[in-house]
């Protein structure tokens, strides 16, 4: 019996447990969860900042962190590439996700795919949204820097 292949895009910079259930629900729509991750590139022209942690230490975390099954860093000149490379059956989009999920209905059909696009629920916004996260966490690295303490 073939797999289905599940797609979900995103930066996971500081990752915590509304990500922990976003990659739950993902699971539920198939059997291989794909990671395709944000470059740090992408998210300072999208988000106006660099990420807390680079690209790579995000994919070793989420590699390590058993969630997931597979971490792609993306593409810099063609943000639906994977699409067309992977092939999933399902992608998944986080309930707060906006940037390039306007055209990804077509991108879809011009790959000649018949991928399915679900939209996942939130899981404790107002504790686990992920931009109070990460300012939260570059306060505390900004604090053990101004006390000369190492940061991770």
């Amino acid at each position: 019996m073939k797999k289905k292949k599940i797609l979900l895009f995103g930066t996971f910079d500081v990752l915590h447990p509304g990500h922990t259930a976003l990659f739950k629900q993902a699971r539920r729509y198939g059997d291989k969860l794909t990671i395709i991750l944000a470059r740090d590139r992408t998210i300072k022209e999208i988000k106006k900042h660099m990420p807390v942690y680079g690209e790579r230490a995000r994919k070793r975390a989420l590699e390590k962190s058993g969630l997931v099954d597979h971490v792609v860093l993306g593409s810099l000149q063609d943000k639906y590439r994977a699409i067309n490379k992977i092939k999933p059956d399902i992608i998944c989009l986080g309930y707060d996700q906006t940037n390039f999920v306007g055209a990804l209905e077509e991108k879809i059909k011009s790959f000649k795919l018949s991928t399915r696009i679900v939209r996942l629920k939130p899981f404790k916004p107002h504790l686990y949204k992920s931009t109070i996260l990460t300012r939260y966490v570059r306060h505390q690295i900004h604090t053990r820097e101004r006390r000369g303490g190492k940061t991770q």
